[in-house]
């Protein structure tokens, strides 16, 4: 088995973000790898309106995922549900999908679909230059109000400036549909409404809880170890 993290958005460098969780199941023999997506910079191309945009990031995603046969578990995050709802589409290898705090489309809606008419309040809009990213001050208390200061400090220098491409973008497959799945719903999340979370998850296959912020795999790693063992 191995475990591949799709990480959210306006992220970068996906390995430190899941590292924690990631040490876990190494020392359960699990490999993990966790995909660079083009949209948030990840890959040398610098973001602007005209992409990399959720095409590129699906093909990403989609190319680890078909690099080998060993059974997979897709651990999802936030925006990272978007993409994997359509890379992990007819993909043999992938045998279970956990979707942490993850947006889950119907084939056809978009991260835009789920928005309100106003950005939201944790956003940095640069409508000239075609990118969006958390803005610094608001980062730990949205997102990584129950990690440890360590993390707090690290995840300054881990976010991107990511495409609004991926906004509008539909997504072509929505493989929750055929795929069995999780979904975990963090609790404590201010920055995806656990409300919002709980009719996501009602579209997949099995729903836990858990009392965390936005980013468990950080500030709660052996639950998220334990979960994916489970699976």
């Amino acid at each position: 088995m191995r475990v591949v993290f799709v990480h959210g958005a306006c992220v970068k460098d996906g390995a430190w973000w899941w590292h924690r969780t990631a040490e876990l199941l190494a020392e359960r023999g699990v490999a993990s790898v966790a995909p660079a997506l083009p949209s948030c910079g990840e890959t040398g191309l610098m973001p602007d309106a005209a992409g990399p945009g959720l095409a590129e990031d699906v093909a990403a995603v989609c190319a680890v995922l078909t690099a080998g046969e060993e059974p997979t578990v897709v651990v999802a995050h936030s925006y990272g549900g978007v993409v994997t709802a359509e890379a992990a589409a007819g993909v043999d290898s992938v045998r279970h999908l956990l979707l942490v705090s993850s947006y889950l489309p119907e084939v056809g809606q978009s991260l835009s679909s789920f928005g309100g008419e106003e950005p939201a309040p944790f956003l940095e809009i640069d409508p000239e230059g075609g990118t969006f990213t958390v803005r610094p001050d608001a980062l730990a208390e949205t997102f990584l109000q129950d990690c440890d200061e360590e993390i707090q400090h690290g995840a300054l220098d881990k976010t991107a400036r990511q495409s609004l491409a991926v906004l509008g973008a539909p997504v072509g497959a929505a493989a929750w549909q055929q795929v069995p799945s999780t979904y975990l719903v963090c609790a404590e999340d201010r920055g995806t409404p656990a409300d919002l979370q709980r009719e996501f998850a009602a579209r997949a296959g099995n729903v836990v809880e858990l009392d965390s912020g936005h980013h468990p795999f950080l500030s709660q790693p052996p639950a998220l170890r334990d979960l994916v063992l489970s699976l």
